[in-house]
């Protein structure tokens, strides 16, 4: 079927506050190229890079928590995730779900019709395991913050599902990253996993990718959320941010920290992990700078690591667990595309429990 000329799209015009997104209702429908497919969007999640690569967080200029305001002064050459400059305007939004209308040249016209969830790393096809080459969906090319986005044909993952699009929209960055995370830490049967900011979307999948992978998983959220995080299956549930951690662990052993939060509490978190412990880490929503006192990583064998650029196995594992049924979405609310800034909003907020989508 033809596609129309122009498309509904909520577009960033450069970094800034919340006024730097732009309504368009005549932007140009994407045409895919080679290798690409077409996707109508039926719904899109939201999630921290949106707020971060928009408000220039990712600058070394900025050491402040993700509050989604501007800042007044940026590092010209590093306000993105990777380090590099973003082109504007931009439409981000990588967390599409919808169906596939028309494809590019070397693709298959039987993907048309298929509904499908994105993988949202865009890999050098020459080269898939450089992680130096490797961009974001939403980021690096414009996302899903719109009616249709093109993406390559291997990004676009077909999702056989009862669930809604609004429910497949909350998977792809939250439980990828999570996934990611737990992944590079290998964690497994035999670990206690302790998880702060349980009560977000790559925390709350922490919880669930954590007990899939049969650990203990002990998560950390305001009380005012417990209820809701409890849903999620932990073992046990604390207070976002005890006085006295290991006196509220009551002789649990933490074998792993997943991390997505930082801030001033982050020495708490590093003190009560075990003896050959692991911290895994993809976020700082609290701050990224933190305090370390090097004794405690050399004299406990702890092993530290970052994940950001996930492994490739990663996606297609998720959708398996969405088909088997092995995780489930916490989609915390939705809202208009055309409502994005109040969307974003109430996700800086943090009022919420799990993930906010924007559907077009």
């Amino acid at each position: 079927m033809p596609q129309p000329e122009t498309m509904k799209a909520m577009v960033l015009t450069g970094h800034g506050d919340l006024d730097a997104y732009e309504w368009r209702e005549d932007w140009p429908v994407p045409v895919p190229g080679p290798g690409q497919v077409l996707i109508k969007v039926a719904a899109c999640g939201l999630n921290n890079t949106d707020v971060n690569t928009r408000s220039g967080w990712y600058s070394k200029a900025v050491s402040d928590a993700t509050t989604g305001g501007a800042y007044a002064e940026l590092a010209e050459d590093d306000p993105s995730w990777g380090g590099a400059p973003i082109t504007f305007p931009r439409i981000q939004g990588a967390d599409a779900c919808g169906q596939i209308v028309a494809v590019g040249d070397g693709v298959d016209a039987a993907r048309i019709g298929e509904r499908v969830i994105t993988d949202n790393w865009i890999r050098d096809p020459e080269d898939p395991e450089n992680k130096d080459k490797a961009g974001y969906f939403g980021s690096e090319m414009n996302g899903g913050f719109a009616e249709y986005t093109v993406i390559p044909s291997t990004n676009a993952l077909a999702v056989r599902s009862e669930l809604s699009d609004a429910e497949l929209a909350t998977f792809s960055c939250s439980y990828s990253t999570a996934e990611g995370m737990l992944s590079r830490a290998k964690v497994g049967a035999e670990d206690t996993i302790l998880v702060p900011g349980a009560s977000g979307g790559v925390g709350g999948a922490l919880v669930q990718l954590g007990k899939r992978r049969g650990a203990r998983v002990i998560a950390m959220a305001s009380e005012a959320k417990h209820a809701d995080v409890a849903t999620l299956g932990p073992d046990k549930i604390l207070p976002r941010a005890p006085e006295n951690l290991r006196e509220a662990l009551a002789g649990e052993r933490i074998t792993v920290v997943a991390d997505v939060v930082g801030g001033a509490y982050w020495p708490h978190l590093i003190d009560i992990l075990a003896r050959g412990g692991r911290y895994t880490c993809s976020g700082a929503i609290a701050g990224p700078m933190v305090e370390l006192d090097l004794r405690t990583l050399y004299l406990r064998d702890l092993t530290f690591t970052g994940s950001t650029v996930i492994d490739r196995e990663v996606m297609p594992n998720l959708i398996r667990y969405i088909e088997a049924g092995e995780i489930k979405p916490a989609l915390a609310a939705t809202y208009p595309l055309s409502e994005l800034r109040a969307a974003q909003q109430a996700f800086i907020d943090k009022t919420h429990t799990g993930n906010i989508v924007v559907i077009p």
